[in-house]
């Protein structure tokens, strides 16, 4: 168990540090599932960008260092709620497809919540 959360933590926590970077940078040229981008306003890319950076580096780097690990959990949690609200967002926006998306990262990022706190939780160094 400890090597799937490990993988999923790994994946999720570069896929959220690529997505955050994007909200401070949003280049040019976007496939179209990403056009929401381009609407959101500048106040909102600066906060969902720093929660899903300093989330995506909650998953990975306490578990990598044995420092604070009781973050990765919660790491998880606070991007659940980033996905909360991109799903209320995709959601009136009519955005089936990216609901899809935003409820599959959600579960797999309650299951790696679930594996740290209860599964298999990651130690701190003594």
């Amino acid at each position: 168990m400890n090597i799937v959360l490990w993988i999923l933590q790994i994946l999720l926590g570069l896929y959220f540090l690529a997505i955050g970077v994007m909200h401070f940078i949003v280049p040019p040229g976007l496939p179209a599932q990403m056009s929401w981008m381009y609407d959101l306003p500048t106040w909102l890319h600066w906060i969902s960008g720093t929660a899903e950076i300093l989330g995506g580096l909650g998953l990975i780097l306490p578990g990598l260092t044995k420092i604070q690990t009781r973050l990765t959990p919660l790491a998880a949690l606070g991007l659940v709620l980033v996905m909360v609200g991109a799903i209320i967002y995709h959601l009136t926006r009519g955005e089936v497809q990216n609901l899809v998306t935003n409820l599959i990262l959600t579960a797999l990022l309650l299951f790696i919540y679930f594996g740290r706190t209860r599964l298999a939780p990651l130690a701190d160094q003594k």
